[in-house]
């Protein structure tokens, strides 16, 4: 059974992080298990394509006979970040410019980690 207050925890700690903005859980078939997404965005929309956009990648890099590290979105007013949170979910986040990408990324899966032993 997945442990929410646990998770919860660990978001907030993900937001801690200087120049993260919101921070999502998001079942690897596109349901919103925790977290908030960014202001004014269709919840159920944003969730569902995250998980295609990861999904998408693990695929095409599977192909490839590799495997992904994250999927990272340059946007024009910031970034955002996606990795896996294990078998069952990811952990999508939104992010200013100042933070590099790599070093998010990293910190994240770390993050991921810890939420995929709570699900």
């Amino acid at each position: 059974m997945p442990e929410y207050l646990a998770i919860d925890k660990i978001l907030d700690e993900v937001r801690s992080i200087p120049s993260v903005y919101e921070a999502t859980v998001v079942s690897r078939s596109g349901m919103h298990i925790a977290g908030e997404s960014p202001r004014g965005v269709h919840l159920e929309t944003y969730v569902a394509m995250s998980a295609i956009l990861l999904g998408a990648a693990e695929t095409a890099t599977a192909e490839m006979k590799d495997k992904l590290q994250h999927v990272s979105v340059e946007l024009s007013r910031g970034k955002m970040v996606l990795t896996s949170a294990g078998n069952r979910a990811l952990l999508v986040v939104t992010a200013s410019h100042e933070v590099q990408t790599a070093e998010l990324a990293e910190k994240l899966k770390a993050f991921g980690e810890q939420i995929a032993k709570n699900l």
